[in-house]
């Protein structure tokens, strides 16, 4: 069931445009979300897929790159960062890492406390990051932490231990459990019964959400932009998935993108260099993607800087996050 939002658009544009006008320091333009864009954007500077450790260090770690909007000061990455990092998320206005040692470091705009990471998170094994809230999965169970307009931070009995997996992006959650059970909380909780067991993975969009089992994509959730309706090529042979705000991506075991949903500003027009494909992340308004060479690909926004894809990106990169215009990849 998804909970009343009537004040979504409303009152997250105003807060956000409060924030960054205590604590803007690039004149890059931002949206209220979850509005459409702006026509033009300047370009001064999960859930993603499982790291290809191949082009990892030994120890299956990197160090971050940062690219895209960054506006609410993701932008520069944290010190520290260079190295040793396992694992990156990126929410709606704020990012997340995941050290080796499972120490987690968080930036950007903190207006609900979703950058103030708290004590019981750290020595976390998994990350996800909703616009304004982060989790984190520590001992099979999920830690919340910043808004909670929608209940968000409100860990539901079910997501407490025996979780696997968890996934966020707009304002609510889902957490995976041993057996393949999906829980969801916040301003969405439902869970139709083909995602109540044999659940491989799972991924949080703007207002909807993806389930991958048996290797086909299961959708449920808000439609506007046909989000739900799952091509047939994505019911089979599916090994990776991500939801972005109203579009979604589905990596085949052959290494090609399938894309669906809103490709207003082409985020769901798979580019033809998308082939040998060995990880996708889904944003707002536009798509990443992973090479088996280790070079990464962006497509969608054309006026949009996260698909600038910068030349340190361009081979070694094994991981790879994305939501609201911007990007952050482990190298």
């Amino acid at each position: 069931m998804r909970k009343s939002a009537s004040l979504v658009v409303g009152a997250l544009g105003a807060g956000l445009l409060l924030a960054g006008a205590l604590t803007a320091v690039s004149v890059e333009p931002e949206p209220a979300p979850p509005a459409p864009p702006p026509a033009t954007e300047s370009s001064a500077s999960s859930e993603p897929a499982p790291p290809v450790e191949a082009a990892a260090a030994a120890d299956g770690t990197g160090g971050v790159i940062a690219w895209g909007n960054g506006i609410w000061q993701q932008r520069p990455v944290p010190a520290g960062l260079t190295a040793g990092v396992a694992e990156v998320r990126v929410g709606g206005v704020h990012a997340l890492a995941r050290k080796a040692d499972g120490t987690v470091v968080a930036w950007g705009n903190n207006i609900y406390g979703q950058t103030t990471v708290p004590a019981e998170a750290q020595g976390a094994s998994a990350l996800a990051a909703g616009w304004g809230h982060s989790l984190a999965l520590k001992n099979g169970g999920v830690v919340a932490w910043g808004n909670d307009w929608f209940g968000q931070l409100k860990v539901p009995d079910a997501a407490k231990s025996g979780v696997t997996a968890i996934s966020s992006y707009g304002f609510h959650n889902l957490a995976l459990k041993q057996g393949g059970q999906v829980v969801s909380w916040g301003l969405r909780d439902d869970v139709p019964p083909e995602a109540k067991s044999g659940v491989s993975a799972i991924s949080v969009g703007g207002d909807h959400n993806l389930a991958l089992k048996n290797g086909g994509v299961i959708a449920w959730g808000g439609n506007d932009w046909g989000q739900l309706d799952v091509p047939a090529a994505a019911k089979s042979g599916v090994t990776a998935i991500s939801a972005g705000w109203d579009h979604n991506l589905a990596l085949k075991s052959d290494g090609t993108v399938i894309a669906w949903g809103n490709n207003e500003y082409k985020q769901a027009t798979v580019p033809a260099t998308a082939t040998g494909v060995t990880a996708i992340a889904a944003g707002w308004t536009h798509s990443v993607a992973l090479l088996s060479t280790g070079k990464v690909i962006a497509w969608g926004w054309s006026n949009s800087s996260a698909i600038a894809v910068p030349a340190a990106a361009g081979s070694g990169v094994f991981a790879i996050a994305a939501a609201d215009r911007f990007n952050l990849v482990l190298k």
